[in-house]
Formats: C-alpha cells, sequence, structure tokens
C-alpha cells in the first residue's frame, strides 16, 4: 500500500446557505494554508462501566463527536480594491459580516446575529474529511521581517470521511503578500505614531460545540477581543504607557499594511485600553509589551479589518 505525504494536502471551504447543509466548495474556494494543526475527531469517552464477574477493560463509546483545525494564512489584499480576499469566507464565519463597496473595499465588522457557517473539504493525500456547520475564531500577527498571518482556528460538525483522489485548487485571486516594514506598514496607538517590534491581534471567540435533544450545533457564544504590541520605549513627556495603564483612558489603534490599492489591509479599534507595561529589551533597546483590551463603544464595534 502507498504511504501518504503530509504536504500533500487540499482545502475548499465555502459558506453554507443553510446550516449543516453541504455547500460543495470547489477549486475555486481552495484556501491555501501553512502551520496546520489537524484533529479529525473531537469527542467525550464515555465509558461502560460494566459489572461483570470479571475485572477489565469494558471499553466506551464516543459521544459530542466534531472536528478541529488549526492552520494559518498570509494577510494580503485581494488584487484590486473592491474584491473580496480569498479568506473572506473564513472571516465570515468568525462572526465578521461582509460589506463591499465596489472599486474601494472590503468591510469585515462584528456581528452576533445569524452569524454564518461554513463547510469545509479536507483532503489528505487521499483521505478527506469534511466538516459541516463550521465556525471559527482567528488571530492576526505582524511582525518585521515577517510575512503577516491570521491563524484561524474553526470547529465543525463532522461529515463523511472517505478515500477520495486530491481535488484540484485553483490560486487565482491569492495575492503575493508584502513582509511587515516601515516601507509598507504603519502603525497609531493612542495617537502616537508607533515604532513597533509586533502587533498581534485575538478576535477572542468562544466555540461551543453543543448537543442537545433536538440540536447539534457549533455556535460562538462569547467574545473578548485582546491584543499585544511590543513598542520601542520612549520617554515619558512623548508617550506615558504607565499612566494609560492607571487611568484606563480608551483610545484609537489604527494599523495600516501595504501602500498600493489592492494589497492594503487596515485593522482599527476606536476604543482600546493599555495593560500592565512590561519592560523588556531587543538589541540593547529598551521596549514595553503592553496588553491591549479592545472595547466597544457603540456595541459590536470593538474591531474592524478592511481589505482595500
Amino acid at each position: 500500500m502507498a504511504t501518504r505525504t503530509w504536504r500533500k494536502l487540499a482545502m475548499l471551504h465555502a459558506i453554507e446557505a443553510t446550516y449543516m447543509t453541504d455547500a460543495a466548495p470547489t477549486a475555486a474556494d481552495a484556501i491555501i494554508g501553512t502551520n496546520i494543526s489537524f484533529t479529525p475527531i473531537e469527542a467525550e469517552e464515555v465509558s461502560r462501566d460494566l459489572l461483570l464477574p470479571y475485572m477489565g477493560n469494558q471499553g466506551m463509546v464516543l459521544a459530542a463527536e466534531y472536528g478541529r483545525i488549526e492552520f494559518e494564512v498570509e494577510i494580503a489584499g485581494a488584487g484590486a480594491a473592491g474584491d473580496v480576499p480569498k479568506y473572506g469566507s473564513l472571516l465570515r464565519i468568525c462572526g465578521l459580516a461582509e460589506t463591499v463597496t465596489a472599486a474601494t473595499m472590503v468591510e469585515y465588522e462584528i456581528v452576533e446575529n445569524a452569524v454564518e457557517s461554513g463547510t469545509l473539504y479536507f483532503n489528505s493525500d487521499g483521505v478527506q474529511h469534511i466538516f459541516l456547520g463550521s465556525q471559527a475564531t482567528v488571530q492576526l500577527t505582524f511582525t518585521p521581517k515577517q510575512i503577516p498571518k491570521f491563524r484561524f482556528t474553526m470547529l465543525g460538525m463532522l461529515g463523511t470521511i472517505t478515500d477520495a483522489a486530491l481535488p484540484a485548487v485553483s490560486m487565482a485571486g491569492w495575492i503575493t503578500p508584502l513582509v511587515v516594514s516601515k516601507a509598507s506598514t504603519t502603525m497609531t496607538l493612542h495617537g502616537w505614531s508607533a515604532v513597533a517590534e509586533s502587533l498581534s491581534v485575538d478576535l477572542g471567540n468562544t466555540l461551543t460545540p453543543r448537543f442537545l435533544i433536538g440540536d447539534e450545533l457549533i455556535k460562538i457564544t462569547d467574545r473578548s477581543t485582546t491584543g499585544t504590541t511590543v513598542v520601542e520605549a520612549r520617554h515619558l513627556a512623548q508617550i506615558d504607557w504607565f499612566a494609560k495603564a492607571h487611568s484606563r483612558e480608551r483610545g484609537a489603534l489604527s494599523f495600516a499594511h501595504g501602500t498600493v490599492a489592492g494589497n492594503i489591509v487596515e485593522v482599527s479599534a476606536p476604543a482600546v485600553e493599555i495593560g500592565k507595561p512590561t519592560q523588556g529589551e531587543t538589541d540593547g533597546i529598551v521596549n514595553y509589551s503592553l496588553p491591549l483590551s479592545f472595547c466597544p463603544i457603540a456595541g459590536m464595534d470593538e474591531l474592524k479589518i478592511t481589505v482595500r
């Protein structure tokens, strides 16, 4: 029998019109990912604990079965302003509504009702796993000299597991990313034009598998958006992070990656609190690691992702 190769895999993902109804993704729905961690079956193991005239393991049954996958996707634009990025369907199942302004931009903003679900086909060199009713959460990481990444964590109800040939995938629409740099990336935090070593943002969705009489689903049941940035330390006269942490002052975050239309991704937040600063150093230069709490102002407005 032929062995199977880890690096030969394909992922297809599409939005479901009806929850748990296979959206039948095609080659055009390919997700080009990296750094994948795949758990085909998550379940509770229920012991049978039978009482018999002899001792021994009596086995168990699996309950509340679902699947889990984590993977990264490069953060880049869509090729032209107003085009939907190829990772758009993944952001939508994170509870981010997609709004397209033709020839201008695509915005992803938080929603809490009628969150969309997705169908994932994961084919690992000839064995295909289908997840239905999938929902997810996402982290964003921006580090100088590196390709910025989304990291998605997805839970899905189990569909079929079958032998199936690797499907065709299309790279059309996947844009070559820019590394994070002074030339390509800017960040403003609490009005300060930051000199930063990194920014990470975690949407912070709580993904809850629900297995009840009459209903089974994956649901986003809570959200707490947080982040961390490492910035070069400055004198307090320029920016006083300690005073901001004490006062619980809220200020805006504006982050832009890319300068040419078609390959610009922006992250914005209107009310970010600064947590307890931690002092460190890189290359002998003092820095501060700042925990970030993304707070809503009018509800569901604590974070927006814009692709231009």
